[in-house]
């Protein structure tokens, strides 16, 4: 039984779920779901930006190792855009932490900016406790830091 303490002060939020798991996407939903989160699946980068311009989540669950455009892009995109660059980003990944923030460095060489780190940075498989509590740690913290950007 996972616990929930704090959980009222997240009920409802929307979480955008991108991963190209289709396991991932159902094992990560059902987790949210059953806490009293809304959680959203996107199967891609593309489909991410999309949805997460259309539906302004409070949090996104990131995968990075995805076809197409793949999650460091979708990072990259969501880190320069002026709407959503203060969503709080957990990064769910195969690669182990020292890879990605290499390839974070690498894409920030190119830009004007460096890329900002994740907020949260989580290996795959995660624990269902651990990415929730992280979840919904961070769903709180936002919401004192920034109460603006939550709509209910």
């Amino acid at each position: 039984m996972i616990e929930n303490r704090g959980q009222q002060h997240v009920k409802g939020e929307k979480i955008l779920i991108v991963d190209d798991d289709l396991h991932m996407r159902i094992f990560m939903s059902t987790l949210f779901k059953t806490n009293g989160l809304n959680a959203i699946a996107s199967k891609d980068g593309k489909e991410g930006i999309a949805e997460a311009r259309k539906s302004a989540p409070s949090l996104i669950v990131l995968d990075l190792m995805m076809p197409g455009k793949g999650g460091i892009k979708m990072y990259q995109q969501l880190k320069t855009d002026e709407k959503l660059k203060n969503i709080p980003i957990v990064i769910l990944s195969g690669v182990n932490t020292k890879t990605f923030f290499h390839s974070l460095n690498l894409l920030s060489a190119g830009s004007k900016e460096p890329l900002p780190e994740p907020e949260a940075y989580m290996e795959k498989p995660p624990k269902p406790e651990e990415l929730l509590g992280r979840v919904q740690a961070l769903l709180k913290k936002c919401k004192t830091t920034n109460p603006e950007h939550h709509h209910s």
